[in-house]
């Protein structure tokens, strides 16, 4: 069970994604996880993320909530 989670919501949010997640990163622990919810981005925030290759990443795609609120919420469901 991890340490510590750091819970994401994404929607076509490639412009941000990589060095958000190499911040985060950065600062975890092998025991700690992300959590990230994306909410049917069509840009390419799912490849960038699946390209970190880093098993502390938790990726729920292909939510339709149409709102940030909903999609925070099921990032925290996961944790």
């Amino acid at each position: 069970m991890p340490l510590l989670s750091v819970c994401m919501a994404t929607h076509n949010g490639e412009r941000f994604i990589r060095q958000q997640l190499e911040s985060i990163l950065s600062q975890l622990g092998l025991d700690d996880e992300v959590v990230i919810s994306d909410d049917s981005s069509t840009d390419g925030t799912i490849g960038i993320i699946k390209n970190f290759g880093d098993k502390r990443i938790r990726l729920f795609e292909k939510n339709n909530f149409s709102s940030p609120i909903f999609n925070f919420e099921n990032a925290l469901t996961k944790a």
